[in-house]
């Protein structure tokens, strides 16, 4: 080997590691900011899965920092800010107002993509659903909605006297839940009874108390709290015997009675979508924010049989799954 050829050989063995360090510092670096703990959410593999529809693979093309404010809606300010300081090329922010809104004060430049459950627009996140204008843009649900068309659906299950009970995280988007919940009800010629919970040891306190009013029914609204912990809230609904309208569409299966509204999964995965198309150059403002399309109906046959309940037939023709 000439000597020449031995130099660069050695340099280029030498270069290696640098090269890959370098590379791997050149990877694209996404923060993903939440409300929840680490694992407690079943649908983060969706968005990961929503990356890798666009090519991005965590680990091997884009890395992915992790902010869990472990239900604690104070820390998220700073988690947003060291965020930030790391120099993320996007902030995805899925858990709600809380976390969003962190994200929107720590940033106006770094694009944001978020799941919120009320209206972007009047939360003063976005310019418009169409346009978003600014540097924001993700998947809304209207909670609102849901929780309204939820009431509907217990009551058509049990049209009694009982009050129906709505169990609500009052940190985060309570005002507007619990005056539609009132709506609904009264339209329904129904009493409510709101009930709430800021953590997973409120659980059995919280559905004591339902149980103690003799509530006809418990519908259980879709924030983060309750989805990120929907097996530990169904085993304390089992425990007291209560029929409960579980969101999302996905969770049925967890004991839950019922459960309606939008594919969780589908929402992260789309979430994860925005986010490669921004890292591979779009812009936010020019993004539209996404509404579900498609609500599910899902009912449990076999817990309405340790319940004790017939399902009326509209109901279990409307499902779109029915598990026995």
């Amino acid at each position: 080997m000439k000597r020449r050829e031995f130099i660069t050989l050695i340099g280029g063995a030498a270069a290696g590691p640098v090269v890959a360090r370098a590379q791997q510092a050149a990877m694209p670096l996404i923060g993903l900011l939440t409300l929840t703990t680490q694992g407690a959410s079943p649908a983060f593999p969706f968005f990961r899965q929503g990356l890798a529809d666009l090519g991005y693979v965590e680990d091997r093309n884009v890395v992915i920092k992790y902010g869990y404010a472990e239900f604690h809606p104070e820390r998220l300010p700073a988690l947003a800010a060291d965020l930030v300081q790391s120099r993320v090329s996007l902030i995805a922010a899925v858990s709600g107002a809380p976390a969003v809104l962190a994200a929107k004060a720590a940033s106006s430049t770094i694009p944001i993509v978020f799941v919120v459950v009320t209206d972007p627009v009047k939360l003063g996140l976005v310019a418009s659903l169409n346009r978003p204008g600014g540097n924001l843009t993700g998947v809304a649900v209207l909670n609102e909605q849901v929780l309204m068309k939820q009431i509907e659906i217990m009551n058509e299950l049990r049209p009694t006297a009982e009050p129906i009970a709505v169990l609500i995280d009052p940190a985060v988007e309570r005002e507007d839940l619990e005056r539609n919940a009132q709506i609904a009800t009264r339209v329904l010629s129904r009493r409510l009874i709101a009930i709430r919970a800021t953590t997973v040891h409120d659980f059995e306190a919280t559905v004591t108390t339902a149980k103690q009013a003799q509530v006809a029914g418990l519908v259980v609204s879709a924030q983060p709290l309750f989805v990120a912990n929907h097996q530990e809230l169904a085993k304390v609904v089992a425990q007291y015997a209560i029929p409960t309208v579980f969101p999302p569409a996905d969770l049925a299966a967890s004991g839950g009675l019922m459960s309606f509204g939008p594919s969780i999964f589908d929402i992260f995965r789309r979430v994860g979508n925005f986010a490669g198309k921004i890292l591979a150059g779009a812009k936010a403002a020019d993004l539209p924010v996404e509404l579900p399309t498609k609500f599910e109906l899902k009912i449990n046959l076999k817990t309405a049989m340790t319940l004790g309940l017939s399902v009326p037939p509209a109901l279990l023709i409307r499902a779109d799954e029915v598990i026995e």
